[in-house]
């Protein structure tokens, strides 16, 4: 079995290692390209600053875009007995270059090295989010337009309450998806700063040049004073996973209303048969089982930031082994919310809208507010038109209007979709992608 990095006469007890690595191992294959992309930055500083001879360097560049490619195959495995991603790149490089290989770690320390792993990964995964999001917003712009004029009734307090229409329900999610991305946006500002160069979290007595660094990985700006770059550990996945709650909150709400739409006391959808499933004993049922697991999936990941306040609200400033832990909620997350998305896109580019809704008499009522609008409009004082439709319909003589006529900015006949898109496109528009990807492209010279 391999020694660990900091091992020295004494060999750590086997059940208190087993506990202490947990996981750490299995989600550090998700940060494995990442590491790699950070010591190749790392060591070509070092040769600039004189700690590494230009020939190490481009040996080890050599070697380590080896191992790059072997970890964007899928195919990078932590060796038993290798504590970490970090160990088992530096064990790679030993094997193939001899002594060359230990000189990686000048002027760093594994908390440096995570950090910027995470952060890349981060970045990474956010321009994937975007995407499943652009592509989601996409389709709900487009059946907002396609069903714009069919009206459906709204509710307050699950009561009928005014006329609403489709182009508002499927607007209405895609401007909340803009406001989401406007949150992403701003917890990827704070992801793509660069911690390298904190070390420990106190820095390094080795001259290191960590503004070029920041421009190697493609970063904005670093993490200027390196205790905070070390306490950035924690608190950026939490910002991070506040802009995935968010997302999750808007699709959560939507299931919801897709379940209760579907429903046959509502029936104003219908969802693809291929989509749903039935009952064991109950022939007729087509259950929305991927809107209710949706549905929870978002709500587990509502909880997430809660989960990673709760490990690391009671830390003081340096490195605690508790932030570990967040690893195993947070780094699947990425995973959990575009698979939530593209399934939540599947099902809504399917689904069918009921455009007779209004046949059913038990809707009429929702045009009352109408009436009252349209006599205060012909000059009846708007407290008088209110008593007087109340009191027609305590009657049963009220008669509700063949039509609505809303044509402010974002109602029924005025969505403002244009207006939406451009806000929505004018943020993803923010995000630099191109920027990280020039520096990885530099820096494995494709």
């Amino acid at each position: 079995m391999a020694s660990k990095l900091w091992e020295k006469s004494v060999t750590v007890d086997h059940d208190v290692e087993t506990y202490t690595v947990g996981r750490d191992r299995e989600m550090d294959l998700y940060l494995a390209p990442f590491d790699i992309l950070g010591s190749m930055a790392h060591i070509t500083m070092l040769e600039s600053i004189g700690l590494l001879e230009k020939s190490e360097l481009e040996t080890l560049l050599n070697e380590l875009r080896e191992i790059y490619k072997i970890a964007e195959k899928g195919e990078f495995v932590i060796e038993e007995g290798i504590e970490d991603v970090h160990s088992q790149v530096e064990l790679m490089l030993t094997r193939s270059l001899g002594d060359i290989g230990k000189k990686i770690h000048s002027g760093r320390s594994r908390n440096d090295q995570v950090l910027v792993d995470l952060k890349l990964f981060i970045r990474s995964r956010i321009e994937d989010l975007t995407q499943a999001i652009k592509r989601l917003f996409d389709t709900l712009i487009e059946q907002s337009d396609r069903y714009s004029n069919v009206l459906l009734p709204g509710y307050t307090h699950l009561q009928v309450a005014m006329p609403s229409s489709f182009g508002l329900w499927f607007g209405a999610y895609a401007e909340s998806l803009a406001d989401d991305l406007t949150v992403l946006k701003a917890a990827y500002e704070i992801t793509n700063r660069n911690p390298l160069g904190s070390a420990a979290g106190y820095g390094s007595s080795f001259p290191l040049n960590r503004t070029m660094t920041t421009r190697l990985l493609g970063f904005d700006s670093m993490d200027y004073n390196v205790v905070y770059a070390q306490m950035g550990r924690g608190k950026t996945e939490r910002i991070v996973s506040q802009a995935i709650a968010s997302i999750a909150a808007t699709l959560s709400k939507l299931a919801f209303d897709a379940c209760m739409f579907n429903s046959q006391n509502f029936a104003f959808i219908k969802l693809p048969d291929e989509y749903t499933t039935g009952s064991s004993i109950m022939p007729h049922k087509k259950n929305p089982d991927v809107f209710e697991l949706t549905r929870a999936k978002c709500n587990k990941l509502q909880a997430l930031p809660v989960e990673i306040t709760l490990i690391t609200n009671n830390l003081p400033s340096g490195y605690f082994r508790d932030l570990q832990l967040i690893k195993e909620s947070f780094l699947p997350a990425f995973d959990e919310i575009i698979t939530i998305i593209n399934m939540v896109n599947a099902m809504m580019s399917q689904l069918k809208v009921n455009e007779n809704i209004l046949d059913d008499k038990r809707y009429e009522l929702m045009f009352s507010v109408e009436e009252v609008n349209r006599l205060a409009q012909e000059g009846t004082p708007f407290r008088d038109a209110y008593k007087q439709v109340g009191l027609a319909i305590e009657r049963g003589e009220f008669t509700a209007p063949t039509s609505v006529n809303h044509t402010h900015e974002g109602s029924i006949g005025n969505l403002c979709n244009d207006r939406i898109k451009q806000l929505f496109d004018n943020t993803l528009s923010q995000f630099n992608f191109d920027t990280y990807h020039k520096a990885f492209d530099a820096l494995l010279q494709r």
